[in-house]
């Protein structure tokens, strides 16, 4: 079900946010390393048993990655990247729908920015700023 964050709830939800994170981020390192694992089995093997293990193992894993993210985002969050750690709440600032942007490794959220600004257009949540919802 979709709803609005607070700034105090999106920080609530935020342990179990990174938990989820964590989660997904190591399966996007399982997929990577069997993708990996897959081009050096292409290019140094010639046998079919090995490589259709590999696949089937890597099939599995963006199956197992596709599902975190899934278990990730409903918790209402939007994942933007996975890679870079970048994950945003829907919040809203006076009547305007806006995003409060959480990246991997802090521990709550002190930023928001406007729908269509993204990362670079981040702005520091004031103190007082009761603005946000």
């Amino acid at each position: 079900m979709f709803s609005f964050f607070t700034t105090n709830e999106a920080n609530v939800a935020l342990p179990d946010v990174i938990k989820k994170f964590e989660y997904a981020l190591s399966k996007k390192n399982e997929v990577s390393k069997l993708e990996q694992q897959l081009q050096m089995c292409i290019s140094t093997t010639n046998s079919f048993e090995e490589f259709i293990t590999l696949k089937q193992k890597l099939n599995s894993a963006v199956t197992k990655f596709y599902e975190a993210v899934e278990i990730l985002e409903n918790t209402g969050v939007s994942v933007k990247s996975i890679e870079q750690g970048l994950l945003d709440f829907p919040s809203k600032r006076f009547d305007e729908e806006v995003w409060l942007c959480w990246k991997y490794g802090e521990t709550e959220i002190k930023f928001w920015h406007e729908k269509d600004s993204g990362f670079m257009g981040r702005k520091p949540i004031e103190v007082n700023d009761e603005s946000l919802v």
